[in-house]
């Protein structure tokens, strides 16, 4: 699994000219799906997303999660992000999830963030979305799951 994080003043996701997901202040996160990943892996990668302090604090300093910062969260398929762009010119999708695993996946994912408490709005699965946001700071950060679950076996990042 991948997810871009952005910290957005506002974001919002248009198919076929209808928003069908939108928020204030929060988090805006893309989320792709390889081949190989498997519910298990879901969990863990969440409650590392959800307590990244990435919002910043009165004095300015990353110092709150999404909960402190009272953000929401939207959350987009992106099946690109296991685009492999190192041969040729062309992505290859060979290690993309199939679309039955990534949707279970991502609608498990929305439906254990919905759990966990937070606001929680989407895009269309599989559908031609237009994202439009405010990127605050900017600042993006990049959650691979592969680097996450060496790191907690004790590998060296």
């Amino acid at each position: 699994m991948k997810a871009v994080i952005q910290t957005v003043e506002e974001a919002s996701v248009k198919v076929d000219g209808i928003i069908v997901g939108q928020i204030e202040r929060g988090m805006l996160v893309y989320f792709g799906v390889e081949k190989g990943d498997e519910e298990s892996i879901l969990d863990p990668f969440l409650e590392k997303m959800m307590k990244l302090r990435i919002f910043k604090d009165a004095n300015g300093k990353m110092n709150l999660n999404l909960a402190s910062s009272g953000g929401d969260i939207l959350i987009v398929s992106q099946f690109t992000l296991a685009g492999d762009i190192y041969k040729g010119n062309r992505p290859g999708f060979e290690t993309a999830a199939g679309a039955d695993l990534a949707r279970s996946l991502y609608e498990k994912a929305v439906e254990k963030l919905g759990q966990m408490g937070y606001r929680v709005q989407t895009g269309l699965f599989g559908a031609h979305m237009k994202v439009a946001y405010v990127n605050d700071g900017p600042e993006t950060f990049i959650l691979e799951s592969d680097r996450l679950l060496h790191k907690r076996d004790g590998d060296s990042v």
